[in-house]
């Protein structure tokens, strides 16, 4: 009788288990990220499939594609044909970093390699998906997930950097004949230079 009991709460549990797995990766329904969706853009662009590219690219982006096509006057394969990034025309996947999501909207910093700079890509989740949002981004419609490591690092650079601002004389000032010293206690000195 105890046999019975434990090997009813054996199977119990086990069921138990695998009921509770299978709904958690339901509960869970997209394992899609921003990364992941940069790397299927930078695929797609490397194809030259304007279907794919369009795929990974939000609702906005895509009107965003539409404008811009008839505006510069091209057709939509030549809008697409760089994924609407520079970072695209490296010649193997650029280095990815700094994912961040907050809610619907995300961002990673891919390297643009032709223009040796950090760039901050904006995705959106749509319809379980995430996809480019540079249409979103220049509608207004997008919310920056935080700050990116890029900018972190410029700020951070910015505030410890002790160059200040040039000193100068001001660009529409009449110096004819004035001797300017853009040292500290520079007034001092130009007082001594100009004989007051």
């Amino acid at each position: 009788m105890q046999k019975i009991v434990i090997l009813s709460i054996t199977l119990f549990s086990i069921a138990l288990a695998i009921s509770c797995s299978s709904q958690g990766g339901a509960s869970t329904s997209t394992s899609d990220t921003p990364t992941a969706a940069y790397k299927r853009l930078y695929a797609a662009v490397k194809s030259k499939n304007t279907e794919a590219i369009k795929g990974e690219m939000s609702k906005q982006s895509i009107t965003f594609v539409q404008s811009v096509s008839a505006v510069q006057k091209k057709t939509i394969e030549e809008v697409y044909s760089n994924g609407l990034t520079g970072t695209t025309f490296s010649e193997t996947m650029p280095e990815l970093r700094d994912e961040r999501v907050k809610d619907n909207m995300g961002a990673i910093e891919v390297y643009n390699s032709k223009e040796s700079k950090w760039e901050d890509l904006p995705f959106v989740l749509e319809d379980g998906k995430w996809k480019l949002a540079l249409g979103d981004a220049f509608k207004g419609t997008f919310v920056s997930p935080g700050k990116g490591r890029d900018q972190k690092e410029k700020e951070a650079a910015n505030a410890t950097s002790n160059t200040g601002i040039h000193l100068g004389p001001p660009a529409n000032a009449n110096t004819q004949g004035m001797t300017i010293n853009t040292q500290p206690n520079s007034t001092a000195s130009n007082s001594k230079a100009n004989g007051k």
